[in-house]
């Protein structure tokens, strides 16, 4: 009914959208000499913050048509290179001769699962792509998976991992931001527990909640301060006719993107305050920073109900993974097997979304990796989004990411001899 009730709302304010939006146009002509006034750019700034604020946003694109690499600028074209009910691996193609594309490792960026599209990674890939051979996981909006389709959850999630990993054939480092760390660490896991020939060179995870008992912060104490019961009758509602995945059970992307903006109410009250002003005094600069940015925060992608569910039972509720309880399809999930893949931990010193201590777990749970195959990154001065977007990832947090994955791009002769001395 929640969904429901949603969607009639939309459709209600869909005709004084369109209204709000005609009545801009009018007064930002510049034909009309209203245009040129205060009243005229204020009456045009509050109707577009009418119809910002009312709309709904749509999946991005990733608006990445050329980078510098190898000394030169080249074209990316985004190529879907595997296709799954719920995900697409996309594969950012750049316009280079083989040998180069052969000397850069190749990066799977997993993206989250977590109400924003992958997009929200568009920085991140951009950066990565000088020096990098980047594929995505680009997660599918559950609204769209028809119902027949069949449940997704956390399990479902990890052979998806397992499944992307083994399509590189073991020639790949994956590097996991926010969410999927746990995902990823439990198929590394798994796919060591079980010998599997296809294991990645080296796995990064940034910003997860491997721990969340360390630093917990109020995303975690949200998470555990209500039965699970009370997610499942009060968060979890169907998607309505006539969206593909009508009937289907989901976490609704207009709920979490509600408790997004609560957790920070002030400051984007702010931010839509000074787009409001900035439009008035004619600073394009600004509001098209604001819009870029609210472009791609605003849209958010309803989540399986399963998955959402399992995931705040096992990861927030019960810390299954630290404890050793995890399992998969009855399968324990067993970090101490990992041995042959390498492991690179980030923290932001100032992430209010997963604590310091959350991540760097992950070494700890690893007891039979080697020193030489495992680092640290605490960065100083940034906070969650910080991590892996933006200047302080670009110009401090990559550089080391770079070297890692660099450094365990090792011929598989020299990683036979490595096994050999850990088995």
């Amino acid at each position: 009914m929640l969904y429901h009730l949603y969607e009639l709302n939309q459709a209600a304010l869909h005709p004084a959208r369109a209204t709000a939006e005609a009545y801009r146009m009018l007064w930002r002509n510049p034909l009309n000499p209203a245009s040129h006034t205060v009243m005229g750019r204020g009456a045009a700034a509050a109707l577009e913050l009418f119809e910002r604020s009312t709309r709904r946003y749509r999946k991005p694109e990733w608006e990445i048509d050329s980078v510098m690499s190898h000394g030169r600028t080249v074209s990316v074209r985004p190529e879907t290179v595997l296709t799954k009910p719920f995900c697409n691996l996309v594969h950012f193609r750049r316009d280079l001769p083989e040998t180069a594309q052969k000397k850069d490792p190749k990066v799977l960026l997993v993206a989250p699962m977590a109400g924003h599209f992958a997009t929200l990674l568009r920085g991140t890939a951009r950066d990565m792509l000088p020096d990098h051979d980047v594929y995505v996981t680009e997660w599918v909006d559950a609204r769209f998976v028809p119902r027949a389709t069949g449940p997704f959850d956390l399990d479902d999630y990890i052979d998806y991992i397992i499944d992307f990993i083994d399509y590189f054939g073991g020639d790949v480092h994956v590097v996991a931001l926010c969410q999927p760390t746990v995902p990823v660490f439990a198929a590394v896991s798994l796919m060591e527990g079980r010998r599997a020939k296809n294991v990645p060179r080296s796995m990064v995870l940034m910003a997860g909640p491997i721990d969340a008992r360390k630093s917990p912060t109020a995303v975690n104490k949200y998470a555990t301060g209500k039965p699970l019961s009370w997610f499942r009758q009060n968060v979890i509602t169907q998607v309505p006719w006539p969206y593909p995945g009508h009937m289907r059970l989901v976490y609704p992307g207009f709920l979490q993107l509600s408790g997004f903006m609560g957790m920070n109410l002030e400051r984007h009250v702010t931010a839509h305050r000074d787009l409001f002003h900035n439009l008035i005094q004619g600073d394009g600069d600004s509001a098209d920073k604001h819009r870029e940015f609210y472009d791609e925060f605003l849209a958010v992608m309803d989540l399986s109900a399963e998955y959402y569910l399992q995931t705040i039972e096992t990861v927030f509720m019960e810390h299954r993974l630290p404890k050793g309880e995890m399992r998969h399809r009855g399968e324990r999930v067993d970090p101490s097997q990992v041995k042959r893949v390498a492991l690179m931990t980030v923290e932001g010193h100032k992430d209010d979304i997963t604590g310091v201590g959350q991540t760097e777990a992950a070494q700890d749970l690893c007891t039979r990796l080697p020193d030489s195959m495992r680092e640290h990154h605490l960065q100083q001065g940034v906070g969650h989004y910080g991590v892996f977007n933006g200047s302080r990832f670009r110009n401090e947090i990559l550089p080391k990411v770079r070297d890692f994955v660099r450094t365990h791009q090792r011929p598989k002769s020299i990683l036979k001899r490595v096994l050999a001395r850990v088995a």
